[in-house]
């Protein structure tokens, strides 16, 4: 997957390209967590755990992202909310959430597991 980076306090930055870009890392951080889960139910906690560091890292550039918007908006730099940029919002708490099950159930299945 390409990288994509999104840098909101680095210039003018259009709201579209910012929404695509959250969709895009909270997507990204999402479908690792879940392949973080199919890897523990085979028992290969290794590669859970990498895929879930992954997880992390896009879930972080994500979460830097909304935090530039809200530092924006805090200094008076308002940014045009649209349906596009809901929806990001959107994808990226519904990702925060599932990678906090998955990490849960990831732990479950650990020490079913005995490891």
């Amino acid at each position: 997957m390409e990288e994509v980076e999104i840098d909101v306090g680095a210039g003018e930055v259009s709201p579209e390209l910012v929404s695509f870009a959250l969709i895009a890392k909270a997507g990204e951080a999402r479908s690792k967590a879940f392949a973080a889960l199919e890897a523990a139910k085979k028992g290969d906690f290794d590669a859970a755990d990498a895929l879930m560091k992954e997880s992390s890292a896009s879930a972080l550039e994500a979460h830097h992202a909304q935090t530039d918007l809200l530092v924006k908006e805090a200094n008076g730099d308002h940014t045009p909310v649209d349906v596009l940029l809901v929806h990001a919002q959107d994808h990226l708490m519904t990702s925060m959430l599932a990678r906090e099950l998955i990490s849960e159930i990831i732990e479950m299945r650990r020490e079913v597991a005995g490891k």
